[in-house]
């Protein structure tokens, strides 16, 4: 037993110290900087308003224009003209409002210009930088595949700006900066092993991260196993005629201790980060499923409804909107504006717009999106629960959290602002939030948003794992130099002749 603990510690250490401490370096990065992205309200306020009156085309005729059946449908601007943007799971469409015309892809005069607007900037200093088939370093998260390909544009600025251009829909996607990058290197690339040839290879990807994290709590479970057996608290080891609690001297004195005192809190770091890669899908996702999402629309869209009148009047009655979403709920059309946050219903736009759809109609649709399932409590969440949270207080509020009866005891989370489902929780769905976020994220409530309380833990803990990690690294390597000198004296014996 006892070697068994040693040699797993030792040589799992040695082999993936640098990895450690590159994750607990690249997370204390990771507190305060991501990977970049372009927040779509940015996008969305250098768009131009949208003219009702030259709105020529149907919701119905722009869907079947665009030939495809799109699971969302916004009405929007592109050049000063209306547009309606279609996009499913696949492919994203792009349909003139005016004429019915499909925009056929962007050329590479085209996406400069519109980088070079969004920067705020000549056209003169954007350059075409190159057509992305698949995702560079930036854009394997935070750009949906729909908008692929994507035009690069280089902006000659002092910050080194590039932007991406959606071909499909000629929107701004992503955009870069020299310092977004060097912070998006150190932290999430770093941490995630976020490396675009590896990460392209996304089952090869996800398996190393899970077997990696599985090496690491072995790792820490021995060494802390071994660490607690090896501690003395009647100091009965003697160190240069002097008591100690531990055996060891030098670098491993501190590594002992450190270990002692971080080393749980590692374990459980690791751990978690396993969990984030949701390994053998132990639990369900917080995605509302299909037939909860129909319940609460009332079916299929039906956009024959929507006629050319009634489409002008709502936009009209909204206040200068860039982007609208035509949505259903309970079997009737509404308008979602943003960033207006405003919803005004389609078949009677002369009621005018809402800051958020009735109380009644919430609980109706939290009562059907789970028929024949009795409601165990329907609550207006007015602020943050444990697992409906945003420490940006990005998130709407107020929303309706419905508890059902059922096995796997969901609860569901109803957006009257979008007339949607926002998020889905069961049981261990619930357990995963505490499991993952919670020891990963060190999101309890009572310390989350105590900042800077927060930030002084998290970086205390991940300071004192660097130490563990860094007073280990010097005897491994000494440990490898002999190693490697008996490796070599060994084939030095080999080669002398008999």
């Amino acid at each position: 037993m006892r070697r068994a603990l040693i040699y797993t510690h030792r040589w799992l250490g040695i082999g993936g110290c640098l990895l450690f401490l590159v994750w607990f370096a690249s997370g204390i990065v990771m507190m305060y900087a991501r990977m970049p992205e372009l927040p779509r309200s940015r996008w969305l306020s250098q768009l131009t308003p949208i003219r009702p009156d030259a709105i020529r085309v149907s919701p119905a005729d722009a869907v079947h224009l665009g030939g495809i059946a799109p699971s969302a449908i916004h009405v929007s601007t592109f050049e000063g003209r209306p547009v309606y943007r279609l996009s499913s799971a696949r492919e994203s469409v792009t349909v003139f409002a005016d004429s019915g015309d499909v925009l056929d892809g962007v050329d590479r005069e085209r996406a400069v210009a519109i980088a070079a607007r969004f920067a705020g900037s000549e056209p003169a200093r954007a350059r075409y930088d190159a057509l992305l088939e698949q995702p560079d370093q930036w854009t394997l998260t935070g750009v949906s595949r729909t908008a692929f390909p994507l035009h690069r544009i280089a902006v000659d600025d002092r910050d080194a700006t590039f932007i991406y251009v959606s071909d499909a829909t000629g929107e701004p996607v992503m955009q870069t900066t020299a310092h977004s990058r060097r912070l998006g290197y150190a932290g999430a690339v770093l941490h995630w092993l976020y490396f675009t040839p590896f990460r392209r290879h996304a089952t090869l990807w996800a398996q190393s991260i899970i077997w990696l994290s599985i090496v690491g709590c072995v790792m820490c479970a021995t060494g802390l196993i071994w660490g607690a057996w090896r501690y003395s608290p009647s100091s009965r080891y003697r160190l240069k005629r002097e008591h100690a609690h531990s055996p060891y001297a030098g670098m491993m004195h501190w590594h002992h201790y450190a270990g002692l005192l971080f080393g749980l809190t590692t374990c459980t770091w690791i751990f978690s980060g396993l969990l984030s890669m949701d390994p053998w899908d132990w639990h369900p996702g917080t995605t509302p499923t299909r037939s909860q999402r129909e319940a609460v629309a009332g079916g299929a869209i039906a956009l024959d409804a929507v006629t050319m009148p009634r489409l002008h009047a709502a936009i009209d009655a909204l206040v200068s909107p860039r982007d609208v979403q035509i949505v259903q709920f309970l079997g009737e059309l509404y308008l979602v504006a943003e960033p207006q946050n405003a919803i005004i219903s389609l078949a009677e736009p002369e009621r005018g717009a809402m800051a958020g759809l009735p109380e009644s109609m919430m609980l109706e649709s939290a009562r059907v999106a789970m028929l024949p399932t009795p409601i165990v409590d329907t609550t207006w969440l007015r602020t943050y629960d444990a697992y409906y949270y945003d420490r940006d207080g990005e998130l709407p509020l107020p929303i309706v959290r419905a508890r059902y009866a059922d096995p796997q005891q969901t609860w569901l989370y109803l957006d009257p602002r979008r007339g949607a489902i926002v998020r889905k929780e069961e049981r261990w769905s619930r357990v995963n939030r505490w499991l993952y976020h919670g020891l990963h994220s060190f999101d309890f409530p009572f310390l989350y948003y105590q900042r800077p309380l927060w930030d002084v833990v998290v970086i205390a803990l991940s300071a004192g794992g660097i130490v563990s990690i860094v007073t280990a690294m010097t005897p491994a390597f000494r440990r490898l130099r002999r190693h490697a000198r008996r490796w070599l004296a060994r084939r030095a014996q080999l080669r002398i002749p008999l």
